[in-house]
């Protein structure tokens, strides 16, 4: 498994994480559906698509609302690179959380 989003960030927000009690468990560290994902834990590698997630201080919303934001994200770009073709594209991993 590749590194993922929670360790990249060291947000905390993994279960067990530092900054569980105060601001929760993120939902893409527990989004079982999207394991293994662009060889990743849970969501740890497509965090973007997963609603929920806590960036830049903030919750962020649903993916439509978040993209923007995500693009510019050096974690995002680092799975883009490291996956290259074989990234799971955004609409798969849509299809697949349902």
């Amino acid at each position: 498994m590749q590194q993922s989003c929670w360790e990249f960030k060291q947000c905390g927000r993994e279960p067990g994480g530092l900054k569980t009690g105060e601001l929760g468990v993120c939902p893409a560290a527990i989004e079982k559906r999207a394991d293994g994902l662009n060889r990743g834990t849970n969501g740890g590698r497509c965090c973007w698509v997963v609603a929920g997630t806590f960036c830049g201080g903030k919750v962020q919303g649903a993916f439509a609302a978040k993209l923007a934001n995500c693009l510019v994200c050096e974690f995002y770009k680092k799975v883009v690179q490291e996956e290259g073709p074989a990234l799971v594209n955004n609409r798969d991993v849509l299809n697949r959380l349902g």
